[in-house]
């Protein structure tokens, strides 16, 4: 026994404790066992356990893998239909994959593997209820009591929360957000003949609803089909989502699983950490705020906040960890702060003129390479905006129009009404 397990007891301290063991969670894991501290990964569920996502995999994602991480892909895009809430429906071809489609199950379980191989541990069925850096749980100012919803405590010199969306971590740190959008999605089985019409490719619907758009993506024989938009139109999401199965052709088909889900964008001051707690992915609201894109976020900030916690576990007082936080929240706003930015004012421009933005991505070569070159992860939204003066100047135009609607009388406020709809699963 170390000396240090002698002061505090038979209880074993960890370096890092991750909470959560989705695409964040364990980039996290991964990134601290690589350096060869004793990791805990956390997690509420079972694996492989459902997550309501498209498990579109585009170039970043791919790039901010664990080295040699197989993708277990279930199709690659090499096509995608455009509809304007199912008109204008126009298909653009690639020679080259754009992206890949994986199962979530299977993906953020390989990603724990991935985690486990490295030789973080990790705990299933785990409720964490609250993270204490004060208290009787607490042995030392170095140490964070990770209290598990049994009353059992963990110790640990750091912690990550990567716990999603409705994170107890986050709420610990004080995570604020600025944006939040409903998701509805089902998986629907369908006949071969059906799936092979969908092989190698994807739709998206730019919806009806202000900033709203739907998608199918085919994972052999099933389609993932869902649709995204702003918080409080539960009720016209709902409509949104049957109506865009019905165009397809899809209704006669028995979903095995239907569920929603709700993202949260951060707002630009909101904190990425307290103390020795750090939080990443969608438990610190990152994901890019147009596409709602979010699993190379997780993936890559889950990969920052790994490093950062282990520089905050070796951290001998508050001053020093509370520089290594910093450092941390530096790195994450440096690059993913500013290609959130710009998808905010994407999100806004295209909420206003979605018809231009299908004009342009279906009927410009220009945007098409752009596109592709997004998904395919050659370049980002911030780098494209920075590299062609034309969008550039386009942006401010929406902002400055933006800022001009913003100023203007408010209109009545509309009747709260529609709940949102509660997930299910069948």
């Amino acid at each position: 026994m170390s000396s240090e397990q002698a002061a505090e007891g038979e209880q074993q301290v960890w370096d890092v404790v991750v909470v959560g063991a989705g695409p964040a969670g364990a980039s996290a894991a991964h990134a601290a066992a690589c350096t060869g501290r004793r990791v805990l990964l956390l997690e509420k569920a079972e694996l492989p356990r459902y997550k309501t996502c498209g498990g579109g995999i585009i170039g970043p994602s791919r790039d901010s893998l664990p080295p040699g991480f197989e993708l277990p892909l279930r199709d690659r895009v090499h096509a995608v239909t455009f509809s304007l809430n199912g008109k204008l429906t126009r298909t653009r071809r690639s020679k080259n994959t754009l992206f890949g489609l994986v199962d979530r199950p299977e993906f953020d379980a390989a990603l724990v593997e991935s985690a486990k191989d490295a030789g973080a541990r990790v705990r299933t069925g785990v409720t964490v209820s609250r993270v204490e850096q004060h208290g009787a749980n607490v042995p030392d100012r170095r140490t964070v009591a990770v209290v598990l919803a049994d009353g059992e405590v963990v110790l640990a010199r750091s912690v990550i929360g990567a716990d999603g969306s409705a994170s107890r971590i986050a709420a610990h740190v004080g995570v604020k957000v600025d944006q939040v959008d409903l998701g509805l999605e089902v998986e629907i089985p369908v006949p071969e003949t059906v799936a092979e019409d969908w092989a190698g490719r994807v739709l998206i619907d730019w919806g009806p609803l202000p900033g709203s758009y739907g998608w199918v993506f085919p994972k052999g024989d099933t389609l993932t089909v869902g649709v995204i938009s702003a918080r409080g139109e539960g009720a016209a999401t709902k409509r949104y989502l049957d109506d865009f199965i019905g165009r397809l052709g899809l209704a006669g088909f028995e979903p095995a699983i239907s569920s929603g889900h709700l993202t949260r964008c951060r707002a630009d001051d909101s904190p990425l950490s307290r103390g020795r707690v750090l939080v990443c992915g969608d438990a610190a609201g990152l994901l890019e705020p147009w596409t709602r894109e979010g699993i190379s976020f997780a993936l890559r900030s889950g990969r920052l906040a790994g490093e950062w916690a282990v520089r905050i576990s070796e951290a001998h007082d508050a001053v020093d960890a509370r520089r290594q936080a910093l450092n941390y929240a530096f790195a994450i706003k440096a690059g993913l702060g500013v290609e959130m930015g710009v998808g905010r004012r994407m999100l806004a421009a295209f909420a206003r003129r979605p018809g231009m933005f299908h004009a342009a991505v279906t009927g410009l070569r220009p945007a098409w390479r752009a596109f592709a070159k997004i998904t395919r992860g050659q370049a980002t939204l911030a780098d494209l905006v920075r590299a062609h003066p034309v969008a550039r100047r386009a942006l401010d135009a929406f902002d400055r129009a933006e800022a001009s609607r913003e100023t203007a009388p408010a209109a009545p406020p509309a009747e709260v009404g529609d709940q949102e709809p509660v997930a299910e699963r069948r």
